[in-house]
């Protein structure tokens, strides 16, 4: 019998998920049946015990449910413990496991465009939820220094405050959008801004030598001021699928190559 997989959101119709895991499946000679699960938003914590009382392996979980995801674990791994949230589910041993792949994700997409992370000096724009996920897999890739910019700047200074100790091998730091200055190997952008379409003025006071999108398939502001700076620029699609793999690699102990799907 195959092994059951779902992705748990609400909503749930956009998720693309089931065709990634079903392509990793395919190249690698694996069964499986991998599905969309829409849960109520009072529903989350049911609708994990459901499937896993049917036999569920894994279960992949996005907006809003991370933090809910969190709370439900027994284990938690390193990275999903400073990211304060998962979006990887399994059980084993009667216990609920989780882990967050979102960091790994976007360290592999870029990776795989052979921008070096190695002794880099980051700026990433926004201090929510989608940035704290992803310093710890940053920095033990080997970025050095990590600059984050929020336009109200006492939430990126909270996030500093917070990770800090987490990577004590980095230099950490915050500021507000109105200060952004200075030169960056790699901007990423962690802001909605391409999602809820507001306008994100890269000041001319800013330098970089490449720019990373995280979200995909939306008009973004941020890669067009990229792109009219000529440098090179990307969206996260990469990262959705590097997230993807990872999460598929804890599942079924085996590694699709990236550069096979992107």
């Amino acid at each position: 019998m195959s092994k059951q997989f779902a992705v748990i959101g609400n909503p749930i119709e956009h998720s693309r998920s089931p065709e990634l895991h079903q392509a990793f499946a395919k190249k690698m000679g694996i069964e499986l049946n991998y599905v969309k699960r829409l849960a109520p938003l009072d529903g989350f914590e049911a609708s994990v015990q459901d499937f896993f009382a049917q036999n569920g392996t894994g279960m992949n979980v996005t907006v809003p449910f991370k933090e809910q995801a969190f709370t439900l674990c027994t284990e938690l791994s390193e990275r999903a413990k400073i990211a304060k949230a998962v979006n990887t589910l399994w059980m084993q041993n009667g216990k609920l496991h989780g882990d967050n792949t979102d960091g790994q994700g976007l360290v592999e997409a870029i990776q795989a465009l052979d921008w070096n992370l190695s002794n880099a000096t980051l700026l990433i724009i926004g201090a929510g939820g989608a940035t704290r996920g992803v310093i710890y897999p940053l920095v033990k890739a080997g970025v050095k220094k990590i600059v984050i910019a929020n336009r109200t700047l006492i939430r990126a200074e909270q996030l500093v405050a917070d990770l800090q100790n987490s990577v004590p091998e980095a230099e950490l730091s915050a500021c507000s959008l109105e200060q952004l200055q200075g030169n960056f190997d790699i901007v990423i952008n962690a802001t909605s801004a391409s999602l809820s379409g507001d306008a994100l003025v890269l000041p001319e006071a800013l330098q970089f030598n490449h720019a990373y999108e995280m979200a995909y398939d939306k008009p973004s502001s941020f890669l067009d001021q990229a792109k009219a700076r000529h440098v090179p620029t990307s969206e996260g699609f990469g990262m959705l699928v590097g997230q993807a793999i990872e999460a598929f690699y804890l599942w079924n102990g085996v590694k699709p190559n990236l550069k096979d799907f992107i």
